[in-house]
């Protein structure tokens, strides 16, 4: 099943959500350093890495609803990718709820039960992204209907080589 939103014929979806998951996981190690005794900055740093997460974590997520609703109803596809999207707007919910408790605090530093609630995220964010293989990698969704080995570039028009 070939993507609905490309850009110079590739799928944006996949091109999006790396930066999301990028900033997440490097605030919630931040947020451990800074706990166990980093650098007083690193809090903050892994604050912003948080706000702009989120705000790239639902661009991906508007890119991945072209996808979802272009997959038929009935099949697997369809079941895991809605399993796929239910985990990554839990995944924004547990980060946006950090964010929020952060964004008038004294201090930016997360402490325990924040990191916790990251780390719980992060590990929702790991099946999730496994699922998205699982769709992209075993069910083709997204996937170019003229993709092989020898295919022309996807910058070039269809029909010539």
């Amino acid at each position: 099943m070939e993507s609905r939103l490309k850009v110079l014929g590739h799928p944006v979806h996949p091109m999006l959500v790396m930066f999301p998951a990028a900033l997440l996981i490097t605030a919630v190690l931040f947020d451990i350093i800074d706990t166990v005794g980093g650098p007083d900055f690193l809090g903050e740093v892994a604050y912003w890495n948080i706000t702009v997460g989120l705000i790239g974590g639902l661009l991906a997520a508007a890119a991945g609803l072209f996808d979802l609703l272009a997959i038929p109803v009935g099949t697997r596809a369809k079941r895991v990718a809605l399993t796929h999207a239910a985990a990554n707007v839990a995944v924004i919910l547990l980060f946006a709820a950090v964010w929020v408790v952060r964004l008038n605090a004294d201090s930016r530093a997360a402490g325990g039960a924040l990191i916790a609630i990251e780390v719980v995220a992060l590990g929702i964010l790991s099946v999730s992204a496994w699922l998205g293989g699982e769709l992209v990698d075993r069910l083709g969704v997204g996937v170019d209907r003229d993709a092989h080995l020898d295919a022309p570039s996807s910058l070039r028009t269809s029909g010539s080589q």
